[in-house]
């Protein structure tokens, strides 16, 4: 049921010598993991009348579910993460829903409606529906590394909400949604930046403020430019965490992704894309390398997945472009 999704990032350049702390890595607690128990996740019973897929971010579990039958549904919910639910299809003849802190609902009607379960708060629902529901999970860790440590998300203490509209928010949330049904077609470094994204959407909603953009701090130092770049360039192949290209320059999460934007022009998994395609360019003048080859080598699972993102890029086909450096 489970899929893991982690992807990458190049710009050659020498690593200069900079003061700099061990990368640390991020173990997520026992309940935010890929195979968690069903205490952990939303339980869905009777559970054999759904189906459900999921994917892993640092920080991040987010699963799926769409109902197979027309038959009454209960669920249940308790846990130490945060819980957004992102209902796309919900219309119910019956039933009710209960968010820990909140007066119970009966909306029959919560298509495109939003809900979210501070950490440690329950929730329950059940309903008979009339539509077959159809719903996106996201779980958050209160003290995963995304978050901009000026937040202090893991200190806050979150209001619940039940069937809410926030356009920003479930347009961010949703965006998730395309790595559990597609596994690998969502950089790594994308999605953990939309995780970022996440974070401050919710202490926005939290804070009962309007939306603005946070204020830009500037670019990246030229060391700083320069290890990520030559980390990138010599991992063009990997899968690069967000949070290890922020150690390396002594950044969070947060303030990496707009610095780099800043001195780069680009998001850092567009960039990574970018140098990806530069890196076979090179190689597909080699002809004694298949085009599936390269593929593997600069980091794709397969040749399909390896056209269309250098036709993306380019405008053609890798075989194209080889055609035309004759």
């Amino acid at each position: 049921m489970t899929s893991s999704a982690e992807t990458t990032l190049n710009q050659s350049g020498a690593l200069a010598h900079a003061p700099g702390r061990p990368i640390v890595e991020y173990h997520p607690p026992a309940w935010l993991r890929p195979n968690l128990g069903s205490h952990s996740t939303v339980d869905i019973s009777p559970s054999e009348n759904v189906s459900r897929h999921s994917a892993a971010w640092s920080g991040l579990f987010v699963e799926t579910m769409q109902a197979m039958q027309h038959s009454p549904l209960e669920y249940r919910f308790r846990s130490p993460c945060h819980l957004l639910i992102v209902v796309e299809l919900g219309e119910r003849y019956d039933g009710e829903t209960f968010v820990e802190g909140l007066p119970r609902s009966t909306l029959r009607d919560f298509t495109h409606k939003l809900s979210f379960v501070p950490a440690g708060h329950e929730f329950r629902a059940w309903q008979r529906p009339r539509a077959l529901p159809r719903a996106t999970f996201v779980y958050i860790d209160p003290r995963g590394p995304l978050a901009d440590p000026a937040l202090r998300f893991g200190e806050i203490e979150f209001k619940p909400s039940l069937f809410v509209c926030d356009r920003d928010l479930r347009e961010t949330a949703l965006k998730f949604k395309s790595q559990v049904e597609n596994p690998g077609s969502m950089p790594r470094l994308y999605a953990e930046a939309l995780g970022i994204v996440l974070t401050h959407e919710l202490v926005r909603i939290n804070s009962g403020a309007a939306r603005r953009e946070p204020a830009n701090r500037g670019g990246l130092a030229c060391w700083q430019q320069k290890r990520a770049a030559a980390y990138i360039e010599e991992h063009v192949a990997d899968d690069i965490p967000l949070a290890t290209l922020a150690e390396l320059v002594q950044l969070s999460p947060y303030h990496f992704c707009r610095s780099f934007k800043s001195s780069f022009g680009i998001p850092p998994h567009r960039y990574h894309a970018n140098r990806r395609i530069e890196r076979a360019k090179q190689l597909l003048a080699n002809r004694e390398l298949s085009v599936t080859t390269i593929a593997l080598d600069v980091g794709f699972g397969d040749t399909s997945r390896f056209s269309a993102a250098f036709h993306r890029l380019t405008g053609q086909t890798p075989s194209r472009y080889r055609r035309n450096l004759d």
